[in-house]
């Protein structure tokens, strides 16, 4: 964003696993409200060594090794042991490219591999059903042990993956350049910390179009989905009250977590200002306010990356390239603190990893 005043910078290592090859990424932080308290919190995080996901990070690309075949085993995988648990909730289901991924083709569609949005509906409500909401968990969730509870967690991280790559592997065939890659920067029991009136004028409807390269403060995972997504998710015609995903709640908390928009920008495009002026004739419809910033609608920027500076070109096609030589997290590191990542989630304990840390081991 030109003009904007920068506060510091952040260098993220990205490592390559078979050759080991490194590559510095520069991100600019901005000088805003936001973006000064979301640098404590990342501070934190890297000082006192939190645990990154790498089992939640890279999403959209449609080549990586957590491609369709992979994320879909692994929802097969969690389901069976979920209904192992005996929690008094079955789910009676099974996820395959076949039955989430169809190439009839609807109105408006010149290719296949279209997914079917109700499948993953279904697998948000399974979600949604055994762990409840944020302080009202639900009582299943209760009944769970910690490696249940792990499982339960993923049905809905896995739902998220897998919506992201099914758009990805689409577009690879439809428009190759509006395939949405990004890098999702998440930490196990991140601490949260309160977003003001101040920091709300950093969202709204503009804020959708993220620019290449954007660096934006992570969703908060426990608010479920967000109007955009219900939107796009559930049709123009849809009304809250007769959505199969029911969880819609404003982002009011953050924490040291953050999005790396890998993605073009589709804001100067006729068809997404259509798709914006017809979200916000939902928004009306479904009795919200559009210039209401407190519904925390888009995504807002506390940071760019230097593109020039870390890929040497602002060209998406030799940016994509460079990341996908180099798909693992290996350090961050700030002006005041810094962490290194020599685990993976491909390693044979990672599970169990995952499961000490939310227990506390």
């Amino acid at each position: 964003m030109s003009g904007t005043k920068i506060l510091t910078q952040i260098k993220i290592i990205l490592r390559s696993r078979s050759t080991l090859d490194q590559l510095p990424v520069i991100i600019d932080v901005f000088d805003n409200s936001l973006a000064h308290k979301w640098l404590v919190a990342l501070n934190h995080l890297l000082k006192n060594n939190y645990h990154l996901e790498k089992n939640y990070c890279f999403f959209g690309f449609a080549g990586s090794e957590r491609n369709g075949s992979f994320i879909l085993d692994q929802i097969n995988r969690t389901i069976q042991a979920i209904n192992f648990a005996d929690l008094g909730y079955t789910i009676n289901d099974s996820f395959s490219m076949g039955n989430t991924i169809t190439d009839v083709l609807p109105i408006g569609y010149k290719t296949g591999r279209i997914l079917l949005q109700n499948r993953m509906n279904d697998l948000h409500r399974y979600f949604e059903d055994l762990q409840g909401q944020s302080g009202r968990m639900s009582e299943f969730y209760h009944r769970a042990n910690a490696d249940t509870r792990w499982h339960i967690r993923q049905l809905n991280l896995l739902c998220h993956e897998f919506e992201a790559w099914a758009l990805s592997y689409r577009k690879q065939i439809q428009a190759p350049e509006w395939q949405r890659p990004s890098q999702l920067m998440c930490w196990l029991n991140a601490p949260r910390f309160a977003l003001d009136k101040k920091d709300f004028e950093l969202f709204g409807i503009e804020t959708i179009n993220r620019p290449l390269g954007g660096v934006f403060l992570g969703v908060n995972k426990a608010v479920g989905k967000h109007h955009w997504e219900v939107f796009n998710d559930e049709g123009r015609d849809s009304r809250i009250g007769e959505l199969v995903c029911s969880t819609l709640r404003s982002q009011t908390e953050g924490a040291g977590d953050f999005d790396i928009e890998w993605a073009n920008n589709p804001g100067e495009y006729k068809w997404q200002k259509k798709n914006l002026i017809e979200f916000k004739e939902w928004l009306i419809n479904n009795g919200f306010d559009p210039e209401d910033r407190s519904l925390t609608i888009g995504h807002p920027q506390v940071g760019q990356v230097n593109l020039e500076k870390t890929f040497h070109t602002t060209n998406y096609k030799h940016i994509w390239q460079q990341i996908e030589q180099h798909f693992d997290v290996y350090s961050v590191q700030t002006l005041d603190s810094s962490a290194c990542y020599e685990y993976h989630w491909s390693d044979a304990n990672y599970q169990q990893q995952q499961i000490d840390i939310i227990q506390g081991n």
